[in-house]
């Protein structure tokens, strides 16, 4: 079986399984780092062994993180059983040592900096991830109908690990985000005139409401300026903004605003956590907000404050006998 027939063996088995676009490209990708390492054999000769060797070479050789092998990983457990009916079991390679690493987070101060620096729907797409806790591909493929005002919520459909959730819709967006709604609604109205207003559907909803991807509702809140050919159908659809122009435009506010140059747009959603946090909201909130799985996951951002060590005195205090909270210099006291 040739490359190219693997590859189509894959989209199929991907689209048959309604995975992400995203997932699609990451997991091909190391589909062909492991191809490669294995100088383009085809992976029905391979088995356990072979993976192992790939995985222990992430590990030792390129040094990549535990996240980073895990993704290789599920990408090739993907490729052996959904693809080529070859379950994997008992894979039992060098791990990737873990790496305990804090999320950049922002003041509020430093986030109003950031976002005084953009401007237009980019600007507004910065205010919801911070505003929400929204992940980069959760706002981009926000929906008109995912917007609730009188509820004041927002739904978020298939984020990460293929799951909705809804989460809160800041009072002071409602009238940004009604204006957006406005102009995408003149937008839609223009491209039906001109014979199109197609959008891109979820799952099989183009085949089962087949005037639904003609519908406002179904419209991406945060449209791109021009038509693009859907490589499923072949047919002229308005795609959502392209991830790389919202990254770009927060990576110009980043070096604008003179805030931590490491920040990125999943630095406001840690900000989003870590503020509510500061605010008093109980974890589990949290985690429902963010979408989070597993409440460790969210525990990090106690990490973040310093709570988990709350109350612990130095023993530099008790040697110098400085109360706790005790101002000990003029610029401390400042």
């Amino acid at each position: 079986m040739a490359k190219g027939d693997l590859k189509r063996q894959f989209h199929e088995a991907i689209k048959l399984r309604h995975y992400a676009q995203k997932t699609e490209k990451t997991y091909w990708h190391w589909i062909c780092v492991y191809l490669r390492f294995h100088k383009m054999a085809h992976p029905a000769e391979h088995g356990v062994p072979e993976v192992e060797r790939f995985l222990s070479f992430l590990a030792v050789k390129r040094n990549v993180s535990p996240a980073t092998q895990s993704i290789a990983l599920n990408a090739l457990l993907f490729l052996f059983k959904a693809v080529l009916n070859r379950p994997l079991e008992g894979i039992n390679a060098v791990r990737a040592k873990p790496r305990q690493k804090l999320p950049v987070v922002l003041t509020r101060q430093d986030v109003q900096k950031l976002i005084g620096c953009m401007s237009g729907q980019l600007s507004l797409m910065a205010k919801i991830m911070y505003g929400c806790g929204l992940r980069l591909s959760e706002c981009l493929r926000l929906r008109v109908g995912d917007l609730d005002f009188v509820h004041s919520s927002i739904v978020i459909h298939n984020g990460k690990g293929a799951k909705d959730r809804v989460t809160l819709m800041p009072s002071m967006l409602k009238i940004e985000l009604g204006k957006q709604i406005d102009r995408v609604r003149i937008q839609h109205r223009a491209d039906l005139e001109k014979g199109s207003g197609l959008v891109n559907m979820p799952y099989a909803l183009a085949r089962k409401y087949p005037n639904s991807a003609k519908s406002l509702s179904f419209q991406f809140l945060f449209p791109s300026d021009n038509l693009s050919t859907d490589p499923d159908d072949g047919l002229l659809k308005r795609h959502h903004i392209h991830e790389k122009t919202l990254q770009r435009a927060v990576k110009k506010a980043v070096i604008a605003s003179g805030v931590n140059e490491l920040a990125t747009c999943h630095t406001l959603r840690h900000s989003f956590a870590t503020h509510l946090l500061e605010q008093g909201t109980d974890l589990r909130t949290i985690q429902e907000l963010l979408g989070h799985s597993d409440i460790k996951t969210t525990q990090i951002y106690t990490h973040v404050l310093g709570r988990h060590h709350a109350g612990v005195m130095s023993p530099v205090d008790a040697l110098l006998g400085n109360s706790v909270g005790e101002p000990v210099s003029s610029y401390q006291a400042a």
